[in-house]
């Protein structure tokens, strides 16, 4: 091993984990995503649902701000049917418009009332379970 220059830090190393489909993958986002992509047309989950998930808990924010940044993401990522643990839209204001997120879930059978999934217990897809 070469010796480290003075007031140098040592190399981080790459996240590598396996995520659901059995891909190695080197990014959190990646692994939100590749979760986000198996929920069900008419069906729901949240955040933390995914953070859990993905044996960090305590991340869901984290997930919230990989759904922010899941248009960009090939192939797509479903991110309007990921709410927050109350069923709530919170992420709504993310879409342009951010009347897209309700419409979507609309459109696949979800009813949305006052920005709230209706029965989102029973729509609830639960990754940690399915996966």
């Amino acid at each position: 091993m070469a010796p480290r220059k003075k007031n140098s830090k040592p190399a981080r190393e790459k996240l590598t984990t396996v995520n659901p489909s059995g891909q190695k993958d080197h990014s959190f986002f990646e692994l939100v995503f590749e979760v986000a992509r198996q929920i069900p047309k008419g069906r729901v989950t949240s955040y933390g649902a995914i953070a859990s998930c993905l044996g960090t808990k305590l991340s869901a924010r984290m997930v919230g701000w990989a759904m922010h940044a899941a248009d960009a993401a090939k192939p797509k990522v479903p991110a309007h049917r990921v709410v927050n643990r109350n069923g709530m839209l919170t992420g709504k204001h993310h879409f342009n418009p951010p009347s897209k997120m309700e419409a979507q879930l609309k459109k696949e059978g979800v009813k949305v009332k006052n920005d709230v999934v209706v029965d989102f217990k029973k729509l609830f897809w639960d990754p940690s379970t399915e996966l």
